[in-house]
């Protein structure tokens, strides 16, 4: 990796120790990748309040498909629609997996839109890419 910097992280001992169990629950070889993969998190998520460029995210909506049918909506957003996924969790619930990309107010405002429908249960947007990829 080019341009690694080391520096030091001082934190309490039973902070650490819980980090640890976390890290190594997930497969984590080291701390340092955890680490990155926070900040890379924390990076994205900062972009995502302060962009109104192009980004990727996936929208997970969890509804009564005997009270709303998303399609429809679905329709309405084709130039950000990229991809679906869809399950039976059971008789009367679905689950949808939509793929977003375009601008992040379009992003969000189609979240928000589908969230307040009558009939769905859960949304939930989680921002995949703003621009370039942190390394």
């Amino acid at each position: 990796m080019s341009g690694l910097v080391r520096f030091g992280v001082s934190m309490e001992e039973k902070l650490l120790k819980k980090f640890d169990e976390i890290i190594a629950s997930k497969g984590y070889e080291n701390r340092s990748e955890a680490i990155r993969d926070l900040v890379r998190n924390a990076i994205l998520e900062e972009e995502w309040k302060e962009t109104m460029g192009r980004a990727t995210a996936v929208l997970v909506v969890v509804y009564d498909h005997r009270k709303r049918d998303i399609t429809e909506m679905q329709h309405e957003h084709l130039g950000e629609i990229v991809s679906t996924l869809h399950f039976h969790i059971d008789e009367d619930n679905c689950l949808e997996v939509i793929l977003l990309q375009g601008a992040v107010p379009a992003l969000k405002d189609i979240a928000y839109k589908m969230g307040s429908q009558k009939g769905v249960k859960y949304t939930k947007l989680v921002p995949a890419v703003v621009g370039e990829i942190p390394l």
